[in-house]
């Protein structure tokens, strides 16, 4: 089963390093994709693309844009365009024929947000 974990993390180039650390010690725990402001966050996964990584998991299977549209009660132009940005942030991939797939059985947010005394 393919996990992915979703971190928010202002330093996200020492987080990248722990996570190549865990691989490299052979203690696979799924894939990380790290955002380093919640406006980058928030900016890149609206709620219309999480809604195609929903259907797509939900599904199982591959599905071509225009089935995807259909059943979003979306225009397929719009939707091209945000799996588009899915794709190249990973969450989702095409298959040789052109259709999307979530390769993602489990997908986990992990945000924090506090404040740091001065």
């Amino acid at each position: 089963m393919r996990r992915l974990t979703i971190k928010l993390d202002p330093d996200w180039k020492a987080a990248l390093r722990e996570a190549g650390q865990v691989v490299r010690a052979g203690n696979y725990q799924g894939e990380t994709l790290i955002f380093e402001t919640p406006g980058a966050f928030f900016g890149r996964l609206t709620e219309l693309r999480w809604a195609i990584v929903h259907a797509l998991q939900a599904d199982g299977g591959a599905v071509g844009i225009r089935e995807l549209a259909r059943r979003l009660n979306r225009d397929p132009s719009r939707v091209h365009a945000d799996a588009a940005i899915l794709v190249e942030l990973s969450l989702i991939e095409r298959t040789q024929s052109g259709a999307l797939i979530c390769p993602f059985q489990d997908i986990h947010v992990d945000m924090h947000m506090n404040t740091k005394a001065a």
